[in-house]
């Protein structure tokens, strides 16, 4: 098994992370490396606190929850200038970082958070849910009623005879 240096290890995570954002297999066909053993290397610098996008996320609004909290973290006690520069480094936009700062300590808030639409979708599809049960009731006495009268027309025509 063989054994990389740390800056080749971190030349190679560098294109694998934002703004480069290539993919694994890209990466490993380019390198001769193998996949298992970026992913590894993904997972360590993940699992170190850093901010790793998901393999598929180009975009940062796709990336996990815990990137976007890490890069809250990391850049908190960043100045302007900092906080630019590891914008520029990352592929991010600081208004992005300030959005998630904010969802970050809204959800940390005592308040619950506002479900209103989804607490009225829900509403609508239970009322909606019923009104379609009401009327399978409705069409299925209908049918009923139907087959009765067929079979009673029935046994009318046949005493006549």
């Amino acid at each position: 098994m063989p054994r990389y240096s740390h800056e080749r290890k971190n030349a190679v995570l560098k294109k694998l992370l934002p703004p480069n954002n290539q993919s694994v297999p890209e990466v490993a066909q380019a390198e001769g490396i193998s996949e298992g053993t970026l992913y590894n290397w993904l997972s360590q610098v993940r699992d170190g606190g850093s901010a790793v996008p998901g393999s598929r996320a180009s975009n940062a609004e796709q990336w996990s929850g815990e990137a976007k909290f890490a890069v809250v973290l990391e850049t908190q006690p960043m100045n302007e200038a900092e906080k630019a520069e590891y914008c520029r480094e990352k592929g991010l936009y600081p208004e992005q970082i300030e959005r998630w700062r904010a969802a970050c300590i809204a959800g940390a808030s005592n308040k619950e958070p506002t479900n209103e639409p989804l607490k009225e979708a829900r509403n609508e599809i239970k009322r909606l849910k019923r009104k379609v049960d009401r009327k399978d009731k409705a069409l299925a006495e209908s049918a009923a009623l139907l087959v009765l009268s067929k079979k009673f027309q029935a046994l009318w025509e046949d005493e006549d005879r």
